[in-house]
């Protein structure tokens, strides 16, 4: 349940501190490329959050908001893993000693 109730409190401080909210979803973005997580994840799990949310209400605006909020964040996610997987941080994710010796060669 720990990410389902940080996901439901970050859609939420999207709203009440967005400055803050881009500073920790940074921080969340690169601790998703040193565990090496796929961003073509984040739509499925997007998609299956907001079908939940449909279960749960029948408020319109709330489920709105709440998809809304949500795919913002899978969007800052994917950027920041874009933008920080560097050939470094690939060849560790890969556990390969040759290619980090090559990205290191590189950098």
């Amino acid at each position: 349940y720990f990410i389902a109730d940080k996901l439901v409190a970050m859609t939420l401080d999207m709203y009440k501190e967005p400055k803050r909210m881009v500073e920790d979803i940074s921080a969340l973005g690169l601790r998703h490329v040193g565990y090496g997580i796929p961003t073509d994840l984040f739509g499925p799990f997007v998609t299956g959050c907001v079908q939940v949310v449909r279960m749960l209400t029948d408020n319109d605006a709330a489920e709105e908001a709440f998809r809304w909020s949500l795919n913002l964040i899978s969007r800052m996610l994917t950027r920041v893993i874009n933008e920080g997987s560097t050939i470094v941080m690939k060849a560790i994710n890969m556990n390969s000693a040759k290619m980090l010796k090559k990205a290191v060669g590189c950098a």
